[in-house]
């Protein structure tokens, strides 16, 4: 099993972060036997001060080097990665997608059914480079721009219908698509550290979130048990 992490900035972190990335291969260790391996064409965080994919300060220094791999960029989303995926997949041999995006377009470039034009375009680019490729899909997580602009969360809500559309419309047995639920308790001033990028809480949700999808759906690994906030009371907003 190869992996590869899709993502804007909610997936590449920041300096001085874990990133879920680090969670779920903290969870895939502890519960998959694999063989597996994390792949993709970068490795790096998003440095802000020169607002560039430059650091490499993880919060945890041991994890591994190759385990950091991914694809994902501060500032991209469906709109970006639809062009890159199938290169990426070629040269990196990923069967298996994690991929959360979307955010970042609707704020910034494109609206929700545009947006779920380049999500179509991103799953045919996928299956031309590899017709076996499965991918779980996480919904857009609405940020505190969509909780004080009504506009915007509805453009959230409608791109998550059309995704969950989608995802059935565009799944197939010989390449099935998997839409991830959205993390059980995310309250945005314990699962973020701005309102939008996921605090130490807000990662292992999001790892959870993933991790869930691909045992309940597909048998890999086991439930998210690495004392994880999933299984704790959730805080009142």
């Amino acid at each position: 099993m190869r992996i590869m992490f899709v993502g804007d900035s909610m997936t590449i972190g920041s300096t001085g972060d874990f990133t879920w990335r680090y969670r779920m291969w903290q969870h895939l260790d502890a519960t998959f036997d694999g063989p597996y391996r994390i792949v993709g064409p970068r490795r790096a965080l998003h440095d802000p001060t020169g607002d560039a994919p430059t650091s490499h300060a993880y919060a945890d220094p041991a994890f591994p080097e190759d385990a950091r791999r991914h694809l994902a960029g501060w500032g991209e989303g469906w709109l970006h990665m639809a062009p890159l995926i199938g290169d990426a997949i070629r040269r990196h041999d990923a069967d298996t997608l994690l991929v959360s995006l979307g955010l970042i377009d609707l704020g910034f470039y494109t609206d929700a059914e545009q947006t779920a034009d380049n999500v179509r375009e991103f799953v045919a680019a996928a299956r031309a480079a590899a017709p076996h490729i499965r991918m779980v899909l996480m919904p857009v997580i609405p940020n505190v721009r969509a909780a004080a602009d009504t506009a915007f969360a509805a453009q959230c809500e409608r791109f998550n219908e059309l995704l969950a559309k989608t995802v059935a419309d565009l799944s197939t047995p010989r390449s099935p698509l998997l839409l991830a639920s959205e993390p059980a308790g995310w309250r945005i001033a314990h699962a973020t550290y701005d309102g939008t990028h996921p605090s130490e809480r807000g990662e292992r949700l999001l790892a959870g979130a993933f991790a869930e999808a691909l045992h309940q759906a597909w048998g890999v690994g086991g439930p998210y048990r690495l004392g994880e906030p999933a299984a704790e009371a959730v805080p009142a907003p």
